[in-house]
């Protein structure tokens, strides 16, 4: 049965540190900040038909890897629990076993880790947050519930990714 992986969290919180660990396991990633890049957009929030059109071609790689048995990690913030209960539904529509992979890093960290960002080498993975965005994310963040079963919390990528390999 093949794995999806949605990778959860606030801008900094280190879910495609995560998400490029299991690429390099083997998984395929889907990464709207990577194909964003690929296109010449650098900064959120990004245009609303680009990341429209970005996610509707993940929507379908998803399904398509999933069915051939490929492992999956979707790299997004999946910040709002209606999305991550779409994509839940489109992995089961393949059969696949879904894990919500959300990085819960403190907001002074987030701050450091996205100043960091914004002076350091420019790359998809590194798209610049100003601090007035953060603070739009993390007022519109829906945290996972409790009743929300195949979550697992972590407060860094290496304790995630021991999670997920373990």
């Amino acid at each position: 049965m093949a794995r999806c992986v949605l990778m959860c969290g606030l801008a900094g919180a280190g879910k495609s540190t995560v998400a490029r660990a299991l690429e390099s396991d083997g998984w395929l990633r889907l990464s709207i900040d990577v194909d964003a890049w690929a296109e010449g957009f650098t900064v959120h929030p990004l245009p609303r038909d680009v990341r429209d059109r970005i996610v509707d071609a993940h929507r379908a790689r998803l399904i398509d890897a999933l069915s051939r048995g490929v492992d999956v990690v979707v790299d997004y913030a999946f910040w709002s629990r209606a999305m991550r209960e779409e994509f839940r539904a489109l992995a089961a529509t393949a059969g696949a076993a879904v894990t919500v992979a959300f990085l819960d890093v403190p907001r002074p960290a987030l701050e450091v880790r996205l100043a960091a960002r914004a002076d350091g080498q420019p790359g998809p993975d590194a798209i610049e947050v100003p601090a007035s965005l953060l603070t739009e994310f993390a007022a519109g963040f829906e945290w996972p519930e409790p009743d929300e079963t195949d979550v697992i919390r972590a407060a860094d990528a290496e304790a995630m990714l021991g999670a997920l390999r373990g």
